[in-house]
């Protein structure tokens, strides 16, 4: 007798509209990043297709009706229009990141008109903080106790008489707030595409400054208090001051120098460029570089979803950028996870662990080490460079390749098998550090350096 119950349908289609449904909304109310989402989890799509279809197929089977749950040509055609659905909101957001629409020029000619605000004397260490909509701002120290504000407002029209007209309706005030002071726009009008204004800005040397800006160029220089910069979207450059420095930007390159305090650096972003601080550094954000740290007292942590790095001390350079991580002189401790990075590390001074897959480590000492080494790799090959006059103990192991080490002595023996290499055993006069090399698919080099 012929089966009459009516064929199951597969819930797949509700399950992943559903889905798709939820990230859309987390991406339009959250921000979610669907390009990187895509990108690379769009496999866990077909994994979960087919875990339905497993299971739909299990039930069929156990009600009577083996040859139910089929994958049906409807669904293929969801799950590539789905795809395509993410995908087209993907290249959306990244228009949108290269090419703002806020940004197109306006049509007409540029007119410029001077900006008045008349100064206000302030305590030396009072609390300012600068707000800005559209446009550059510049702050420096001043010669007395007093907020000057000086500026030009930027305008775009067919004619003089309407620039004019939409720059009255521009103006800046210092106005008190709380227990500082806050230098503001008077009115919305600031936010006109047509318009800009650069701020001209100069307060006490002490004071306690913050600044917002949120389309427009940062620079502050010669401050001895705290400075905390945030911006939607221009380049940052604070230089020669005493104090921390926080610098928070949604889009743009950030250059710190020559600074006294603490620097720390987090969102998104292009360059960033630190030099000379006696305080330490902190980046954590996601800033596609290169990122460049030199002579950093108190040391760098860079945490990014690629990487994770701590270096208790930097005498020497950081830098990252085009899939190389290149380190030297860092007298500290050096602890570093990534990957698919070119790691090139010199003459690090305390303990060295290092984290990489698909990517070559390269380290070289020019003295003998005195902290122990631990290097895991993986698809890439590891070289090590040491002085011949060094002590050390050592264990490595590469998994389907070969070890190739010119250090040779009794006490360390080298095995072979199966296509997996191992090193093991001591070398020199007297107790050294540990060295542990690990890596599969790559090799092993042990070099004494030249």
């Amino acid at each position: 007798m012929a089966d009459s119950r009516p064929p199951q349908r597969s819930f797949f289609p509700g399950l992943v509209l559903l889905l798709v449904g939820v990230l859309l909304l987390v991406h339009n109310y959250r921000g979610l990043d669907i390009a990187q989402l895509v990108s690379h989890w769009w496999p866990l799509l077909i994994i979960f297709w087919g875990a339905i279809k497993l299971y739909e197929r299990a039930v069929a089977s156990r009600s009577g009706q083996p040859g139910a749950s089929p994958v049906s040509a409807g669904e293929i055609f969801l799950v590539l229009g789905l795809l395509c659905l993410l995908g087209t909101v993907a290249g959306v957001d990244l228009f949108k990141s290269k090419f703002p629409l806020d940004e197109f020029p306006a049509r007409g000619e540029r007119f410029n008109f001077d900006l008045n605000v008349k100064p206000l004397p302030v305590s030396p260490e009072s609390r300012i903080s600068i707000r800005n909509v559209r446009g550059d701002i510049s702050v420096r120290s001043g010669d007395d106790a007093q907020i000057h504000v000086d500026g030009h407002k930027n305008v775009k029209a067919w004619t003089e008489t309407d620039a004019e007209h939409i720059a009255s309706a521009i103006s800046f005030e210092i106005a008190k707030n709380g227990d500082g002071y806050e230098v503001r726009p008077v009115n919305a009008s600031n936010g006109d595409s047509r318009a800009s204004v650069d701020l001209d800005i100069a307060v006490p040397k002490n004071a306690l400054l913050t600044i917002r800006d949120e389309r427009g160029d940062v620079t502050v220089s010669d401050m001895n208090k705290p400075v905390i910069v945030n911006t939607t979207r221009g380049d940052v450059d604070v230089h020669d001051t005493a104090g921390d420095v926080t610098v928070d930007t949604g889009k743009g390159n950030v250059k710190v120098s020559d600074t006294k305090g603490n620097v720390r650096i987090s969102g998104h972003g292009g360059e960033v460029n630190v030099s000379s601080a006696t305080g330490g550094l902190t980046i954590d954000g996601e800033f596609y570089g290169p990122i460049r740290a030199d002579k950093i007292a108190k040391g760098v942590r860079f945490v990014s979803q690629r990487t994770d790095l701590t270096l208790t001390q930097l005498t020497g350079h950081m830098e990252t950028g085009s899939g190389n991580l290149e380190i030297a002189d860092a007298p500290g401790n050096l602890t570093l996870r990534t990957n698919s990075y070119d790691i090139s590390i010199e003459n690090a001074g305390g303990r060295v662990k290092v984290d990489n897959r698909n990517g070559n480590v390269e380290v070289r000492f020019s003295l003998p080490p005195k902290e122990d080494i631990d290097i895991a790799n993986s698809s890439s090959p590891i070289t090590l460079s040491l002085p011949e006059s060094s002590n050390f103990e050592i264990v490595a192991d590469c998994h389907s390749c070969d070890i190739d080490s010119e250090f040779s002595a009794d006490s360390l023996k080298q095995t072979s098998i199966g296509g997996d290499s191992h090193l093991e055993g001591n070398y020199g006069q007297g107790r050294g550090p540990k060295i542990t090399l690990k890596t599969s698919y790559g090799s092993i080099s042990i070099r004494k350096t030249s």
